[in-house]
């Protein structure tokens, strides 16, 4: 039984979390110090002791914990998480019924109403991530709760939890079931991802971005030569090629990509030979583009929000106007620029900012084709608008 905690919110903060803000915040809890043991409930009031909400304590990048309930005398237990847990699904049946469509989010932290905590289907296994040790302190509820709600092949977990929010690596990730294969080939509308559930802190595909990579096939793809840049995987570059594009180029500076990319290409029974994958900086492989006077169709940025290589920082708050700036620079007239960033930090409107600022530095004009967010199955608790981490637009290069 984790210990409960009476902790008390500063006046000015009480009224958001009576509204439903989900983040419990240092800046907002008076005695917060008092809190030692990741994991114990925490019961909050105000200066005159009214309760306002229960969550848990458990360190994230983003604060100290997560709202769970805003009933007094709710238990946090397997009958709590439950229902969490059948109410995400529920909000999802049409997911599990697209039989185009294999791998989605099941549950996505504060969205669901569990913050630190998400789920991943991946046709029949799930995968269960834990982003503090106050809520793995919870596992054991949780993971009963998951087993008790759906039916399972198999029940995977992975840890991003350490002190600088990075990835556990423990030797086995499996924890209940049977072992999926490896590789496990899942369908994101009809395309196919081999999957790796126990090897590293990442499966091989970013569930998030399914809108984008099917509107970039579908729309924009035929018969157009494509750069996928921060290409990890090269899963926009399978579903530029699944659109028939006139060729890919996938650049990433980790040599593992090499391999994985080949591999998708093939599980998807196109020629690897035919398409270009370079092990590169990205921002060296942009020189040598523009000293070699290459032009793409269309460019795909999509970089971490943080990066570091040999000769390069990457920040997607400080540099993603730079980055645009090399993008437009080998882009067609009449070309199409994907810009994505995963980073928190900033808003839509910001980054919009930041396509307007790139252009303008280089006296070029553009056209905003379309914009996106995050899909459907990553949902977002709206009183937390920093959960909508994903922002993609669609630019067109003007003459």
């Amino acid at each position: 039984m984790n210990k409960e905690i009476n902790l008390t919110i500063k006046p000015e903060f009480v009224q958001d979390y009576y509204d439903g803000y989900p983040l419990i915040s240092g800046e907002a809890i008076v005695d917060l110090a008092n809190v030692d043991d990741e994991g114990s409930i925490l019961n909050l009031h105000d200066s005159k002791n009214k309760f306002i909400a229960k969550g848990y304590y458990g360190k994230q990048n983003k604060g100290f914990g997560w709202i769970l309930s805003s009933k007094k005398d709710e238990q946090i237990d397997v009958e709590f998480f439950v229902s969490k847990i059948k109410s995400a699904i529920k909000y999802r049946d049409e997911f599990y019924s697209d039989k185009s469509t294999t791998a989605f989010r099941v549950f996505n932290g504060e969205g669901d109403g569990v913050g630190g905590l998400t789920i991943d289907f991946f046709d029949g296994y799930y995968l269960v991530t834990w982003y503090s040790i106050g809520i793995y302190e919870l596992k054991d509820d949780i993971l009963d709760a998951l087993k008790s709600s759906v039916e399972y092949k198999g029940i995977y977990q992975k840890k991003r939890f350490d002190a600088k929010g990075m990835y556990l690596d423990d030797a086995d990730d499996f924890l209940f079931g049977k072992r999926a294969p490896e590789p496990l080939i899942v369908k994101e509308n009809d395309v196919n991802f081999a999957v790796y559930l126990d090897d590293g802190a990442m499966v091989g595909v970013f569930l998030d971005q399914k809108d984008v990579r099917k509107t970039i096939r579908d729309k924009y793809a035929k018969g157009k030569t494509v750069l996928n840049t921060f290409s990890y995987t090269g899963a926009f570059s399978v579903f530029a090629e699944c659109g028939n594009s006139k060729k890919t180029t996938s650049v990433d500076l980790a040599k593992r990509s090499l391999q994985k990319t080949k591999e998708q290409f093939e599980v998807n029974n196109i020629d690897v030979s035919s398409q270009d994958i370079i092990v590169e900086d990205v921002f060296n492989y942009f020189k040598y583009a523009v000293r070699k006077k290459l032009l793409f169709d269309m460019v795909v940025l999509d970089p971490p929000s943080f990066a570091r290589s040999k000769k390069h920082t990457f920040s997607a708050s400080k540099d993603y106007v730079k980055l645009l700036k090399e993008a437009i620079q080998i882009t067609n007239n009449g070309g199409v620029i994907v810009a994505s960033t995963n980073s928190a930090n900033f808003s839509m409107m910001t980054f919009r900012d930041f396509i307007k600022k790139a252009f303008k530095e280089l006296n070029g004009k553009y056209k905003v084709e379309e914009s996106f967010s995050l899909p459907k199955d990553f949902r977002v608790n709206p009183k937390f608008k920093e959960g909508d981490y994903l922002k993609v637009v669609f630019i067109r290069k003007l003459k």
